[in-house]
């Protein structure tokens, strides 16, 4: 009888999760199809640009929790590290889809060249300023503890980013970004992605919630349905990056903010919505380490995979094989970008973050975030790579301990630790 009644409420709780489950899908499915009716041309409802964002705003939200549970499912059937990093990816979707329109529509609207650029080192200092100190926020909270560890297997992700900011120092110096950056920054994410895909499939765990609903299938119906998940959610997500960011754009042009700084911060802000609740929800949940690894791996594409596609976009669009150039304040971007990133590189070569480290993050972030004067900008970015310097020096002792992960992960990722 007992086990009868066990069975019942086990039933029960399996259609209550995949009721949930339904409800979040329900959840996001307006957003691509007002996209739809508006790009097909069907219908193009009056809508406001307040509410046109709230039901965008939404369906990137169910989707990214949707990718929540179907991640957690996916990192135990496939390497755990290509979960993570495709998910990532489909998470910086959004990031993409305004980065390389400016690239595109550039040949034809030059100013688009600028804010190409602008929307790229807006996005890519949110996601180290904002989200990586938020995860070690929701990581203390938790714990109390104020060193948040970073996995072995991030190391990798650790050694490209360092790869490519060092690169990416001599954009500036050069005022232009050539298909010559495509071949290196696309040569990089292509190693990261094939080292990351030979790390082996995550532990067993115990699944709960909607993650244990889809879990429970077969394995042939598991691995559909995490499939379909990924494939849904990704279509949601990039139905809804450009007319998110749009309405907000509008929103705030009518409430008098300069253009610039929109295209710099308030759509960056909403294309990287995604990967930020994504991983979020995943510090929320105990998984800090999960979390840290999809913002790691967004920065890695971003600084790679983005940035080199905008001179090719621009080139197919063009017809041309001339560089993608910029003007003098987007070199001091750039420049700006690239000495953050060396410091969260410096920050996470000893595979952890501590407390003071976070609170630099976020605290010079913040405080030089609606800053335009060139010569404080500048100041930034020497005091981010004075820091980056001082950090490293500080970690010397953990050099051979990181060099023993990356090592790790590329010669033998199945039986090196973790």
């Amino acid at each position: 009888m007992r086990d009868e009644e066990g069975l019942a409420r086990q039933r029960a709780g399996g259609l209550r999760q995949w009721g949930i489950i339904g409800a979040t899908t329900a959840a996001a499915a307006p957003a691509p199809v007002l996209r739809l009716l508006e790009v097909t041309g069907i219908a193009h409802p009056d809508i406001p640009n307040a509410v046109e964002a709230l039901i965008f705003g939404l369906g990137i939200f169910a989707a990214a929790t949707l990718l929540t549970w179907a991640s957690e499912v996916a990192e135990t059937e496939v390497s755990a590290g290509l979960a993570l990093v495709a998910l990532a990816l489909i998470a910086v979707l959004p990031e993409y889809a305004v980065d390389i329109y400016f690239a595109w529509t550039a040949p034809d609207t030059p100013q688009n060249a600028h804010f190409a650029v602008a929307n790229m080192t807006g996005g890519n200092r949110l996601l180290v300023g904002l989200a990586w100190p938020a995860i070690f926020l929701i990581f203390y909270l938790k714990t109390k503890r104020k060193e948040m560890p970073v996995i072995r297997a991030n190391s990798v992700g650790v050694f490209f980013l360092g790869a490519a900011t060092l690169y990416s120092f001599t954009i500036p110096i050069r005022g232009y970004l050539s298909l010559i950056d495509t071949g290196v920054m696309f040569s990089l994410f292509a190693a990261y992605m094939f080292i990351s895909s030979r790390s082996p499939p995550g532990e067993e765990r115990i699944f709960v919630g909607p993650a244990a609903a889809i879990a429970g299938l077969g394995r042939r119906g598991r691995r559909l349905a995490v499939i379909g998940i990924f494939a849904y959610s990704a279509g949601v997500i990039f139905a809804s990056a450009e007319p998110f960011a749009e309405s907000l754009v509008k929103t705030g042009r009518s409430a008098g903010i300069d253009e610039f700084v929109l295209v710099q911060w308030l759509a960056p802000l909403a294309s990287e919505a995604p990967e930020f609740i994504l991983a979020g929800l995943l510090a929320l949940r105990g998984r800090h380490d999960a979390g840290m690894t999809i913002l790691i791996s967004s920065k890695v594409n971003q600084w790679t995979l983005l940035i080199g596609s905008l001179p090719l976009a621009f080139s197919i669009s063009g017809g041309t094989l001339d560089p993608l150039h910029f003007d003098s304040r987007q070199s001091e971007e750039v420049f700006l970008t690239a000495a953050q990133s060396m410091f969260a590189v410096a920050i996470l070569v000893s595979l952890s973050m501590g407390r003071g480290e976070a609170l630099l993050l976020g605290g010079l972030f913040l405080s030089q975030f609606f800053i335009t004067d060139e010569t404080v900008r500048l100041a930034y970015a020497v005091i981010y790579s004075v820091l980056a310097v001082l950090v490293l020096a500080r970690d010397i002792p953990s050099f051979p301990r990181f060099a023993g992960a990356v090592k790790d992960c590329v010669v033998s990722p199945r039986g090196g630790p973790k």
